[in-house]
């Protein structure tokens, strides 16, 4: 393979034309792709995202950068998304509709295109009320439906809501997140929507009902769907009981089965870190059996340590890393990968 330059964004090139991201090729390549997710600090320093970033560099295609997670005050995610290309690791920057309007959240997708940031995460966002500043008054200008259609026809037709042109149009890889939980047919209702507005791909709630999963991504293949985005299902480790009750009482659309629970509280206090572990690992060969499941994504924010370990366990190779600060250059070949064993790992 050729010597790699110095640094590849992806985005518009010298001549215009776009480059696609890693993610973005390895999901058209149909390989099964795996991003993570990085929450940025409650500091004016970087050096956390990078650190995080250089441990799941050889383990992902991209990471999540999300955007003052559950209404806190944190680092940026534009800021943290190029501490993250900086170490060689693709970013997703997630970008929220809670604290911008209409021109701001336009002139951060511009600016992200500018900067060499390849995909963008579009969301609604928590309300500030169950955050760290209760008071702050939320914008909401528009939602994240919306939002992706506007950046669709930002980037495909160079023009702001106002009908502006834009000159250089802007590029993104474009995706949103879904819960898979609710009545039969809500979560493919919405789904379909997202798709409609502009959506490539989709990272799902954590899955721990992988049966109820299978059952909606029937319904997602039955609409065709799957055809039309790439699904990456969430998973993550279960790493203490606090967590366990966290998730099984307090996280809107998180269904964890009463087999599931009981399984890990039976590892105990000291076992059930082991044991979440070893779940999540099963959780991703399971899914990488579904059809149309196109990779997962896996959230383990504050125990980013645990993500190659977990990824190891499921089977699923490391892969080249990027240089630091360059994204896969379009030419270079992706590495190979293999289908998963049906089942692993199934142990206990």
């Amino acid at each position: 393979m050729a010597d790699k330059p110095d640094r590849v964004t992806a985005g518009p090139d010298q001549r215009g034309a776009r480059t696609p991201g890693r993610l973005e090729r390895v999901l058209a390549a149909a390989e099964f792709a795996v991003t993570a997710e990085i929450g940025p600090p409650r500091g004016a320093d970087a050096e956390p995202v990078r650190r995080k970033a250089a441990l799941l560099r050889d383990w992902v295609d991209a990471v999540n950068l999300t955007d003052n997670q559950s209404a806190t005050v944190r680092l940026a995610s534009w800021a943290a998304s190029l501490a993250a290309l900086a170490a060689g690791v693709e970013p997703i920057m997630q970008l929220t509709c809670r604290d911008r309007n209409r021109i701001a959240l336009q002139s951060e997708l511009i600016s992200a295109a500018a900067m060499g940031i390849p995909n963008v995460l579009l969301m609604t966002g928590d309300d500030p009320r169950h955050g760290d500043h209760p008071d702050a008054t939320p914008v909401f200008d528009i939602d994240s439906t919306q939002l992706m259609r506007v950046a669709r026809t930002m980037r495909d037709e160079g023009l702001l809501m106002s009908g502006r042109k834009i000159d250089p149009a802007p590029s993104w890889f474009i995706g949103a997140v879904e819960s898979h939980s609710g009545p039969a047919d809500s979560g493919t209702g919405r789904l379909a929507a997202k798709v409609a507005a502009g959506a490539q791909f989709v990272q799902t709630q954590f899955v721990f009902d992988v049966p109820a999963f299978a059952a909606w991504m029937s319904r997602v293949r039955e609409a065709g769907l799957h055809e039309r985005c790439s699904i990456l299902a969430g998973v993550g480790p279960i790493l203490n009981l606090r967590a366990l009750d966290h998730l099984q009482h307090r996280v809107p659309g998180v269904h964890v089965p009463d087999q599931v629970a009981d399984r890990l509280r039976a590892a105990g206090p000291d076992g059930i870190a082991a044991a979440g572990t070893r779940l999540c690992a099963q959780t991703i060969g399971q899914l990488s059996q579904i059809p149309g499941v196109a990779g997962v994504h896996v959230m383990a924010v504050a125990n980013e340590r645990a993500i190659p370990g977990i990824l190891e366990l499921a089977g699923l190779p490391a892969r080249t890393s990027l240089p630091a600060g360059s994204s896969l250059p379009a030419q270079a070949s992706l590495p190979a990968r293999t289908s998963l064993p049906a089942g692993r790992p199934d142990a206990p």
